[in-house]
């Protein structure tokens, strides 16, 4: 099942408000060319449907599209991003 994915400022979530998301990943500016993960949310009663990986696609879709690179600081989005190629164009 695919879930609505919003973006709000320095974050993408899914629910009705950004404060109260009920999956989240938010990420800083490390320069005008990068981007560093800092922080990957589920809550408990989407755990396990993918939604982790949902949020890092919608990131890295963000990153493609405004030419930036990814310095991935979350366990989670390390993990994912630094194993599997589909990322490397761009892991910095």
């Amino acid at each position: 099942m695919s879930h609505i994915i919003k973006k709000d400022g320095n974050q993408f979530y899914i629910g009705t408000d950004p404060l109260c998301a009920q999956a989240v990943i938010t990420y800083i500016f490390d320069d005008d060319h990068t981007i560093l993960i800092d922080h990957t949310y589920v809550s408990d009663d989407l755990r396990g449907q993918g939604i982790a990986k949902e949020l890092i696609n919608a990131v890295v879709s963000y990153a493609r599209q405004e030419k930036l690179k990814i310095i991935p600081l979350c366990s989670y989005a390390e993990w994912l991003m630094k194993g599997s190629m589909e990322y490397d164009d761009v892991l910095k």
